[in-house]
């Protein structure tokens, strides 16, 4: 099928209803822009023809009606065209080129940038779902317009979702509610990002949902005459203190009361017995002056006041918040905003899209959002996984914030019940990587403290100071998980490449060779038949136990002409152990069955994936490992080992009250961190404990059982296992 070209000029006569519909509301663009779009649809309808949608109507009522919510927003001409053609490239045979020649690079790029990845091959549909959205974010971070496209789409397919069968239904509503919805939200488009909501809630819920909207609607009912003169007392409070205003009640929606409800373990009674509305005024300055109105009017609730113009939320949004004891017993809370904030607020990133605001970039909707996009697309660079990349985006749509300041006055927001070493990660990755404390609010305070809304943080670094496993435990925000996992990886990687070669040299000098006496061509040929780009590869996936360091040493060997056999040297060094310090991460674990600490006599045991597994000697699952002599890896503690090691005692006591805080006093007075302790058996006269603990090697651990039986209380203390 080949798609034409359409005329030059549209015959208005030819035209479906449905987009001369599209035709009027796209009236505020250029004549020649609206022949543009008008063109854009014959297209996309001749592109389209035969294709129907699951409710039986021609599929191209679906892009035509995208346009159309995106022409409420009053979008520029290639937005809409675009919308039009979304999804050419993906269901029929228009290619990218054919687009582009027609209408244009930047409408080619904004289709390309919400076209799914349907011809790509995927190990799952959430893998393929994952890989798709992970495209349209970093398509976003170069055109914003790419997500309002995608939102628009989204929300007139939730609009249509009933001709759906229920597994779809669900699955598409439940993504609707933690993806779309809130990155609507933080993008500040509160209006779509409500639609969604209650369209999503609807389809996934379908009973709560009419239960709830049957109740606010009864709710409304019984309130109408209150709210008429709440709000008339309010218009006429401000008209007398000379500020033109425009005061409108606002009704909470159903998935806002479910959320609360479910969220704040509040009743249905307790969330509808509030009054909400919104003053809209002229400018900022009449916001303050409205505020002192509305306070004189009726008093406001102590702490409940909260002022967004001065610093506004991370989607732009600006807003003065107060609660006020209104006049029936309950509270009465009042938003308060110019009509600018309040088109910002309702429809975020695409507010005034044709024109310049008059707010500053720094409180701009765009400029933030342009912001949150750059720094998703340096998050998608450093994750592998597309899976992980949409967690660490989940997290950063949390829709609850703190707002901080650094030392220079600078706001910064994060989500909620972020730390300061989530604070220090958003200052800057190199800060993040070297912090060692916080001081919040001129109090030193360690890098997992919570942080609120108002504190100034500053972040104390040190050169020697790096990242580390538990750190991972401490982070909320996704650029901070980002850049920890990035670090590690790398340290990992290090550590895997040092060890690899050692486990290789160790084969080849066993049967009389080197690394180094290898010839550069022969190691090239092995690399390039084994699919390894270097060297370093290939030693990596030795010490991760993919690959055994005896069978690649003879492989290397027979390649290069000299076979293992009676000519070969053995060399005398054959029977040493490779040492180890305890700190290769990645390389390295230590098995849960025995707790091998520095000092104990130990066996590597290459396991495929998890690098080596150490045991100790003693241990009785080694018997079994020895059965497979070729993942067995000669391993010894290197002179100078530091770091705590997990260990555990086996404590027999006599049974009476104290007895717990006694034998853990005396752990602790040995230096020894009590991680878990359990009771394995107890009766009326002894009981037997298990405890486990850090100590920092052997003899740690034995002065540990000196001190436990010194208590008195002690009848027995063992290494457990034995």
């Amino acid at each position: 099928m080949t798609v034409a070209a359409p005329p030059a000029s549209v015959d208005l006569s030819v035209l479906p209803p449905y987009v001369l519909a599209l035709k009027e509301r796209v009236a505020y663009l250029p004549e020649a822009q609206v022949e543009r779009v008008l063109r854009a649809f014959l297209l996309g309808a001749e592109a389209h023809a035969g294709q129907e949608r699951k409710s039986g109507e021609p599929y191209i009522t679906h892009p035509v009606a995208v346009a159309g919510i995106l022409a409420e927003l009053r979008l520029d001409a290639e937005t809409i065209i675009a919308a039009i053609l979304h999804d050419t490239l993906e269901d029929t045979e228009l290619t990218r080129g054919a687009l582009a020649a027609e209408f244009g690079e930047v409408v080619a790029e904004l289709v390309d940038g919400v076209t799914k990845l349907d011809k790509m091959r995927f190990g799952s549909r959430q893998e393929a779902d994952a890989e798709s959205f992970r495209k349209m974010l970093l398509a976003m971070a170069r055109d914003l317009r790419v997500i309002l496209i995608k939102l628009a789409d989204r929300l007139h397919n939730m609009r249509t979702l009933g001709a759906k069968d229920a597994p779809s239904r669900r699955r598409i509503a439940r993504e609707t509610l933690e993806i779309y919805a809130p990155i609507a939200q933080r993008l500040g488009m509160n209006k779509i990002k409500a639609e969604l909501q209650d369209l999503g809630f609807r389809a996934l819920y379908p009973d709560r949902y009419r239960v709830i909207s049957e109740r606010i609607r009864a709710a409304l009912g019984n309130r109408r005459e209150a709210m008429g003169k709440i709000e008339t007392a309010l218009t006429t409070r401000l008209a007398t203190d000379h500020l033109t205003s425009r005061v409108v009640g606002r009704i909470k929606s159903p998935w806002s009361i479910y959320s609360k409800m479910r969220g704040e373990h509040k009743s249905f009674t307790q969330l509808m017995d509030v009054y909400g509305f919104r003053v809209v005024v002229d400018n900022a300055m009449s916001c303050y002056m409205a505020l002192g109105a509305v306070h004189a009017l009726y008093k406001p609730v102590d702490k409940r006041f909260k002022d967004f113009i001065a610093i506004p939320k991370a989607n732009g949004y600006q807003s003065l918040h107060t609660v006020l004891l209104g006049p029936f017993g309950a509270p009465i809370e009042v938003q308060i905003r110019t009509a600018e904030m309040d088109s910002v607020a309702e429809s975020g990133v695409a507010a005034h899209w044709a024109y310049k605001t008059d707010s500053g970039p720094a409180n701009s909707a765009q400029a933030r959002a342009r912001e949150w996009l750059s720094s998703l697309a340096d998050s998608s660079a450093n994750t592998a996984s597309s899976s992980e990349f949409i967690e660490n985006v989940k997290i950063d749509l949390f829709p609850d914030e703190v707002y901080l300041f650094t030392p220079r006055g600078d706001i910064l927001s994060l989500p909620r019940n972020a730390t300061a070493l989530d604070f220090a990660y958003a200052v800057h990755t190199d800060v993040g990587d070297h912090a060692v404390a916080a001081r919040v609010d001129k109090k030193l305070l360690p890098l997992r403290t919570r942080l609120e809304s108002g504190q100034l943080v500053e972040i104390i670094t040190a050169p020697s100071a790096v990242p580390n496993p538990a750190w991972l435990e401490v982070v909320v925000t996704g650029k901070a998980r980002t850049a920890i996992r990035q670090y590690l990886k790398h340290l990992q990687h290090e550590d895997a490449v040092d060890f690899g070669h050692r486990m290789l040299d160790r084969a080849l000098d066993a049967q009389g060779s080197s690394l180094d006496g290898i010839p550069a061509a022969v190691l090239d040929r092995f690399l390039e038949a084994s699919k390894f780009k270097r060297l370093e590869e290939l030693l990596s996936d030795i010490a991760l136990g993919n690959r055994m360091p005896d069978m690649v040493a003879s492989q290397l060997l027979a390649s290069r002409g000299k076979r293992r056999g009676a000519t070969a040297q053995v060399s005398p060094h054959v029977h040493e152990k490779i040492r180890i310090t305890g700190a290769e991460r990645g390389v390295l674990s230590f098995a849960n069955c025995c707790h091998p600490l520095p000092g104990d006599q130990i066996v590597g045991y290459l396991s495929s994936g998890k690098g080596i597994v150490v045991h100790r000697e003693e241990c009785p699952n080694v018997v079994e490992l020895r059965r497979s002599p070729e993942r067995c890896v000669a391993i010894e503690w290197d002179r100078d080992v530091e770091g705590d090691y997990r260990a555990e005692l086996r404590i027999e006591v006599i049974n009476r009250p104290g007895v717990l805080a006694t034998v853990a006093a005396a752990i602790a007075a040995a230096d020894s961190n009590i991680e878990n302790v359990e009771y394995v058996e107890r009766d009326a006269a002894a009981a037997t404990l298990l405890f486990a603990m850090e100590v920092k090697n052997r003899k740690h651990l034995a002065d540990v059982i000196r001190r436990v039986r010194r208590t008195g209380v002690v009848s027995g203390a063992y290494r457990y296992p034995l």
